[in-house]
């Protein structure tokens, strides 16, 4: 089977099917059982081999410590995400999961009718804020967001909430690693009427492997070359209309004080 045809069997993007052939990431045994099933893998013993390989082998740490309930699409952003050493994203209506704070994130869901279908909201919440550790581990990823300047005045939460997250945005942004930029109202159009993404690059280089599409009832992961060129054009595009970095921070920091 190609890797876009057990991608379909397990409803993943291709990118993770070549992670786990090429030994970067493990696999859930839950993946690894429907895959059994469609491969026609029918000895009991040998299955039981590869689900304790699967059970034991050193993971790079959060899908599996907490099971196999989170939506398989969740699940494969996670491992995008852990896998990445370069991560772009652009948002226009909500501030980047990475830099949310806990708060926030919860306002967020609990304004969204359709976020029940996450299953356990609290374990939701729990998870967002454990995935930031790949912007402050060993390791951390670059990470460089850009946001549409009304988000810094959507107020999630209540204004004491919201007055935390901006705060929390302003620390973030001095991280080494992370950058953050605003596109402010007075740029007029922009590029990033398509809406929100996310670009994930696996190298050192900032050449991307993968984009991350979403709406409200599903996900999209697109990987073709030609297709991934024009988000990085749209992203340059974005970058350049933004403020720096450093004027985006006090940006930031003077909503905060209003």
């Amino acid at each position: 089977m190609t890797p876009e045809q057990i991608a379909g069997v397990l409803k993943c993007s291709k990118a993770k099917i070549s992670r786990i052939e090429s030994g970067h990431v493990g696999i859930r045994r839950l993946d690894l059982g429907i895959a059994l099933d469609h491969y026609g893998v029918s000895d009991t013993a040998y299955r039981e081999r590869l689900e304790e390989l699967a059970r034991t082998a050193k993971n790079r740490g959060l899908v599996q410590s907490y099971g196999d309930g989170i939506p398989s699409a969740y699940v494969d952003f996670i491992d995008l995400e852990s896998d990445s050493r370069y991560i772009r994203t652009w948002q226009p209506m909500l501030i980047p999961g990475l830099l949310q704070t806990e708060a926030y994130t919860r306002a967020v869901l609990d304004a969204n009718p359709a976020s029940i279908r996450l299953g356990d909201i609290e374990q939701f919440v729990k998870i967002r804020a454990d995935r930031k550790q790949v912007l402050t581990g060993d390791q951390p990823v670059r990470f460089s967001a850009i946001v549409w300047e009304p988000v810094l005045h959507c107020a999630f939460g209540g204004p004491e909430q919201h007055r935390e997250q901006l705060r929390h945005l302003v620390e973030m942004g001095q991280l080494p690693n992370v950058t953050i930029q605003v596109v402010p109202l007075s740029a007029g159009a922009t590029a990033g009427s398509s809406g929100a993404f996310v670009l994930f690059s696996f190298e050192d280089s900032p050449t991307p492997g993968a984009v991350f599409l979403e709406s409200l009832t599903s996900s999209h992961y697109l990987e073709d070359p030609s297709g991934l060129d024009d988000y990085v054009m749209v992203y340059d595009s974005l970058r350049s209309s933004a403020l720096n970095p450093d004027r985006s921070l006090t940006t930031i920091a003077e909503i905060a004080a209003m």
